[in-house]
């Protein structure tokens, strides 16, 4: 079986994608692809890693889990997403390190799903938006003891899946940029349901709705409806084009506030994350997905 595990990060899809999954689940069913429900295995989950990191694994942990997990026993590929796979909100940075807990988790999970081929999605963020936004979720008054004394620019997303390939050597891994997702967000679902590239579903374009103006949207609909037979790059252009001139500012825009940050610092913080999508790109076996 292909167990797919879709492991967030934190603050990029809000179960989005997931949902869109979900929405198309009769059809994935039809071509072998399980979409449980979330209810029925992050917790699950959850308590058998930290079982596992405790007294050890027992011999029947894939079974039971499946067993639970899976209405029946048809599927030959299940997708399981969790933006807390790697730990907890106030676990996702500290000691300058991203999600510090991954490895040993995807490791241990390994070990579960041995008979199986195990697959890892994440959609990586700047760090310059995805650490302010993952403080505002954790119990921590401020944002330096959030850090606990860790450099803003030491974080690396190139480190979590270098340290990821480690321990799992022969695991798929697939990443893409929460920036792009609006983008590349049909190749995404595509590559999570291991879909054909032409394969249409439903909601394929239900996170444009969400950043682009009603008026934009219609006439993007219209254009849509008036050109069919468009490649994934031509209609990613189209995308584009739209959103460079219907995009709601309001939905996309987002005020950093961290004390000592300025324009500068920011902007620095930035092009480190470019950088380190070179980094990335440059570990074996993953597949980088780019507008």
């Amino acid at each position: 079986m292909q167990v797919v595990l879709h492991a967030g990060a934190h603050m990029t899809d809000d179960d989005r994608l997931v949902k869109c999954l979900g929405d198309n689940s009769a059809m994935l069913s039809d071509l072998g692809t399980a979409v449980p429900h979330p209810s029925t295995y992050r917790k699950l989950i959850r308590d058998t890693l930290q079982e596992a990191q405790h007294g050890g694994l027992s011999p029947d942990a894939r079974d039971v889990l499946l067993d639970s997990i899976l209405e029946d026993d048809t599927a030959d590929r299940i997708i399981l997403s969790n933006p807390g796979l790697f730990g907890t909100p106030k676990m996702a940075a500290s000691s300058g390190v991203f999600y510090g807990a991954a490895n040993l988790r995807l490791k241990t999970l390994g070990q579960i799903f041995h008979k199986d081929q195990l697959e890892l999605f994440i959609a990586i963020r700047n760090p310059a938006t995805f650490l302010p936004a993952i403080y505002r979720d954790t119990p921590f008054k401020t944002f330096a003891d959030f850090l606990r004394g860790s450099d803003p620019m030491a974080f690396r997303w190139s480190e979590l899946i270098g340290r990821i390939r480690t321990a799992c050597p022969d695991m798929p891994i697939t990443v893409w940029c929460n920036e792009d997702t609006p983008l590349i967000w049909a190749e995404v679902i595509r590559e999570l349901a291991a879909l054909e590239p032409t394969t249409r579903f439903e909601g394929e374009f239900a996170l444009l709705s969400e950043i682009m103006t009603a008026p934009g949207m219609k006439r993007f609909q219209t254009y849509l409806a008036s050109h069919p037979g468009m490649n994934e790059t031509q209609k990613r252009r189209v995308i584009a084009a739209f959103l460079d001139k219907f995009a709601d500012d309001d939905a996309i825009e987002e005020e950093l506030d961290v004390p000592g940050w300025t324009d500068e610092f920011i902007e620095h913080l930035s092009t480190i994350y470019d950088d380190d999508l070179a980094e990335i790109q440059r570990i074996p076996a993953v597949n980088l997905i780019t507008p």
